[in-house]
């Protein structure tokens, strides 16, 4: 984002949250968000040394409450109202403990959701002045939770129930056990995912979008700042248009076919221009380095939406094991005070609401163990800087100053920065964040600590080593349109991926995962009429997908649960 733009949006966002109400269509029925009063008590509790809960990070939550006839009491809480995302529902019996209930919206944009009072409560789902009345108590909560699918559809498809699921361990394990177990799907991958049980729920049919030719986007692109531009033979699992027998020239970019909007380059750092190491802030390549692949791939903004989901497992929200002293506190089992996101559930997987649309996904950033700092000045303040992230418009582990982060709002505005005090005003509108230690490039030169192992809590290798395979992402803006690049370095240091980004022209760049083809995913999903396609940006990360005993590869987060996050690319309807 531009500093212009930025400016704007927040002097927008900060606008709402200090004197107006956030402008979503809410009814009487469905949960409005709080007024004024409430969200500044919220909003002071969110900036607390330790909050202590995970519903205390909701500085926009709201509930409404029915009690019924024979004393059992329901209580319904919108994480954020903004959003309209996420769901608790809490059912309490007169005497007994209270049973919760993570829902989730399968349309925010369409549906609201509210309790209706009297002796027989309900679940109201609004469609603007329509109000249907759903009571998933009355024995369709339990079947969704038996059903162990991760996400198990109640009141007509309005909602999921989401479902606890162990999430995929590693390469080697069978299809995790909701998919082996319910052969309700066909044949093909597309109804491996949604099939006979989510059976044209959430059939789209829009009209074709009009799309510019590829070569002038290409043209557009152009090509990185190299001293040299050979001709390469990739090990990549995409297919492109415009390459010679296979072979693509260093630097250049070219379209996938059948994947509008996405393009494709390779290149090793040994190859890049003198000038780009003219500019000062990154140490100089070793041998193996310089001649190390780089494969990259450029997503133009215009055409996607973006999106991000926590895994099973990671990241998690409690203690780093590496901040010590000043840099921890003992009012709880995390920096936040709480050390599970419970009773919000993390299934690790695309909402199939959602998979008609997938372009693209690629693995997220650090876990938890390594997401904070050990050693400098950032592991002494800020509860070590535990690296934080959001998803839905619900904050699992705070975001904190002095990070890099990127983050999507309500507005379609997606953004690339290192977060400060003052970007707490957009969280009224950020509909997601993640967080992963300090800027590669930031403002189109390397990042302040990009030579600094501990300042900038770069890691590295089992072995140590501060060379290994490294996977990052940038932003960058040609003639006012945005493009997300994704780049995998086959073995790399930050100084490596800094020079490698800014010879590409990228305004920002920060560091996702690293060791593994497993933490540096990435796929493409081409659709055809009855199937999908999956593409690897790497050959090898194909061993990551699960099969099915036939043989048919499951895509990885989209047909089953993982443990790690990730993020996702929609295509635009």
């Amino acid at each position: 984002m531009r500093l212009s733009a930025y400016v704007d949006t927040i002097l927008r966002y900060a606008t709402c949250i200090g004197a107006c109400a956030f402008a979503i269509p809410v009814t009487a029925q469905g949960i409005a968000p709080p007024d004024q009063a409430q969200i500044a008590e919220q909003m002071a509790v969110y900036r607390a040394d330790v909050p202590g809960s995970i519903f205390a990070l909701q500085p926009f939550r709201n509930e409404q409450s029915a009690t019924a006839g024979d004393g059992t009491t329901y209580r319904l809480v919108s994480m954020n109202p903004y959003a309209n995302s996420w769901f608790i529902l809490e059912i309490t019996p007169p005497s007994g403990r209270s049973v919760f209930y993570h829902l989730e919206n399968a349309d925010p944009e369409t549906w609201e959701f509210g309790l209706s009072q009297g002796d027989d409560p309900a679940l109201l789902v609004v469609d603007g002045g329509d109000v249907e009345e759903c009571r998933p108590w009355q024995g369709e909560l339990d079947e969704a939770r038996e059903s162990s699918l991760p996400y198990a559809p109640i009141c007509d498809w309005s909602a999921y129930l989401r479902n606890r699921v162990s999430g995929n361990r590693s390469s080697r394990e069978a299809v995790s056990d909701f998919l082996r177990d319910n052969i309700l799907f066909g044949d093909s991958i597309v109804n491996l995912i949604k099939g006979a049980f989510f059976e044209d729920a959430f059939m789209v049919s829009s009209e074709d979008l009009e799309t510019e030719d590829s070569g002038d986007v290409v043209e557009l692109l152009g090509r990185a700042n190299l001293s040299r531009n050979p001709v390469m033979r990739p090990a990549t699992g995409f297919e492109l248009e415009g390459t010679d027998g296979g072979g693509m020239e260093a630097g250049a970019w070219y379209a996938v076919e059948d994947a509008p909007g996405i393009y494709a380059s390779i290149m090793q750092p040994g190859m890049i221009a003198d000038e780009v190491f003219q500019v000062p802030g990154a140490n100089g390549l070793d041998g193996v380095e310089r001649n190390a692949d780089v494969y990259l791939v450029a997503f133009d903004m215009s055409q996607f939406d973006i999106g991000y989901e926590v895994g099973v497992d990671h990241p998690r929200v409690d203690w780093s094991p590496r901040p010590s002293g000043s840099g921890r506190h003992y009012q709880g089992d995390g920096p936040d005070g709480f050390g599970t996101t419970d009773p919000l559930v993390r299934v690790g997987m695309l909402s199939p609401s959602l998979t008609d649309r997938v372009a693209a996904i690629f693995a997220g950033g650090y876990k938890r163990q390594h997401g904070a700092f050990r050693f400098g000045d950032y592991a002494s303040f800020n509860w070590g800087h535990h690296y934080g992230f959001m998803q839905n418009g619900v904050v699992l582990s705070r975001l904190w100053p002095n990070l890099s982060t990127m983050y999507g709002l309500d507005d379609g505005t997606i953004a690339m920065r290192t977060w400060t005090e003052d970007d707490d005003m957009l969280l009224p509108g950020l509909t997601f964040a993640r967080q992963n230690g300090v800027p590669l490039i930031e403002d189109g030169v390397p990042g302040d600590r990009v030579t600094s192992w501990g300042g900038g809590n770069w890691s590295g290798s089992a072995n140590a080593d501060l060379r290994t395979l490294r996977g990052g992402a940038c932003i960058r803006t040609v003639a006012d349109r945005q493009f997300i690049l994704y780049g995998y370095f086959s073995s790399a240091t930050p100084s490596g991926m800094a020079r490698v980004f800014q010879a590409y022209g990228c305004d920002y760049a920060m560091l996702l995962d690293m060791n593994a083809p497993e933490l540096t995913y990435m796929a493409l999903y081409i659709h055809g009429e009855d199937d999908i396609e999956i593409q690897h940006l790497v050959s090898n990360m194909a061993d990551v997908d699960q099969r099915r005993d036939d043989g048919t590869r499951i895509p990885r987060f989209v047909g089953f649960s993982d443990t790690r996050d990730f993020f996702y690319l929609l295509r635009r309807e």
